[in-house]
């Protein structure tokens, strides 16, 4: 089932074609909204909340229409935004439960979902500290509890470890790993850190220039064409020689070949070449890429 899902999607300001035809879907996970700066990501994120309107093409969040249903779909989204505003005398407590007010529940049921929230981004114990006093990655985590205490069903996290220090950033990963698997609530993630995106993300969207140049789940995208890695004892020259002369495509490091090739034509070969010339196998398994040499991958078929 499709949580976003978009059709020749084009948005402009003025002379700049911020999205130029953009097609995709989103599924229910944690999904990596992936480019450079200037991709088209925030104004994405923006048309998924019903802020912008598109030029062309069509856009369904929730099962529904945000140009039309705006507060409909906003209500049921939770939305951290890249840069913020936060007001410094505001203690986080009070800034988490008038925006859970503002998204409509009452002041009680409100009061209590901005404690749940805060403990559960781990600002339990400096809740009522007012938000000037607290660091990047505290007021990061302000953001992520007031995106979180309306109980959304879709959360948007623009560049949501921007500023943080390794070890922040780490704790901020994991935490919206476990919001997309245990909590049960779909997230976006727009970033351009490719680690960061293949570390917690279940799927991708790679934007480039306003256009979706790949999307789908990482470990179809890491996949690829298939073929195979092979370690063997000893030398892989001998065992190289044999499959490259059987017409595979096969690239040699010392005791281990990555083959380019069918994986069940490759396994074949493998197990056929091994067993004439005697050679012990230590490991064969899946060739699998990176999301970096995915994306690479994307931006060199983008600019042909």
């Amino acid at each position: 089932m499709s949580v976003v899902r978009g059709t020749a999607v084009v948005k402009r300001w003025g002379e700049t074609t911020a999205l130029a035809g953009a097609t995709f879907r989103i599924g229910a996970g944690v999904t990596g909204l992936l480019g450079a700066n200037g991709a088209g990501k925030t104004t994405l994120l923006g048309m998924i909340l019903g802020l912008h309107r598109p030029d062309g093409g069509s856009l369904e969040v929730l099962g529904l229409d945000p140009s039309i249903a705006g507060p409909k779909v906003r209500e049921r989204i939770g939305y951290a935004p890249e840069h913020d505003a936060l007001p410094p005398d505001v203690k986080a407590h009070d800034l988490v439960r008038h925006l859970a007010e503002i998204h409509g529940l009452p002041n009680r049921e409100a009061t209590a979902r901005a404690s749940d929230a805060l403990w559960q981004v781990g600002l339990g114990e400096e809740r009522f500290r007012p938000i000037g006093t607290m660091s990047t990655g505290q007021r990061q985590r302000v953001k992520l509890a007031a995106a979180l205490a309306h109980d959304p069903v879709l959360l948007l996290l623009d560049e949501p470890t921007n500023g943080l220090d390794p070890v922040q950033r780490e704790s901020m990963l994991d935490l919206i790993r476990r919001i997309g698997h245990e909590f049960g609530i779909s997230v976006v993630l727009s970033s351009h850190l490719l680690e960061e995106v293949e570390r917690v993300c279940d799927g991708v969207v790679i934007l480039t220039d306003g256009r979706v140049v790949t999307e789908g789940s990482l470990d179809e995208l890491r996949t690829g064409d298939g073929g195979l890695v092979v370690v063997v004892d000893g030398d892989a020259g001998p065992l190289a020689f044999r499959l490259r002369a059987a017409g595979l495509c096969v690239e040699q490091d010392g005791s281990r070949l990555v083959i380019d090739a069918a994986e069940d034509v490759a396994a074949d070969a493998v197990r056929d070449a091994a067993a004439h010339l005697d050679v012990g196998l230590r490991r064969v398994q899946r060739k699998t890429a990176t999301l970096e040499d995915v994306f690479l991958a994307t931006q060199g078929a983008d600019r042909e």
